[in-house]
């Protein structure tokens, strides 16, 4: 099953401290709801822009969606160490 990123930007000199504390909303979220999500991040992406997102599988992307508002989405691969 192909799987989604749900990106959150926040720009600004503060924006990876946003990023960061908006993860801790989406993991209350995930717990709240019961979901089966175990992965949620944050990337900084340069000094004014970090992001925060969670991945989903697609089935699961609408609902999540048009309840937590992110920013974007794009298709998520894995990254290979």
């Amino acid at each position: 099953m192909r799987q989604l990123k749900l990106i959150w930007d926040f720009r600004g000199p503060n924006a990876q401290k946003t990023a960061v504390h908006h993860e801790i909303h989406l993991k209350e979220y995930i717990t709240a709801e019961q979901l089966d999500i175990s992965l949620t991040g944050v990337e900084c992406l340069n000094d004014l822009h970090a992001i925060a997102y969670l991945v989903v599988d697609e089935a699961m992307m609408k609902p999540i969606r048009d309840a937590l508002k992110p920013h974007r989405g794009q298709v998520y691969t894995k990254k290979h160490d």
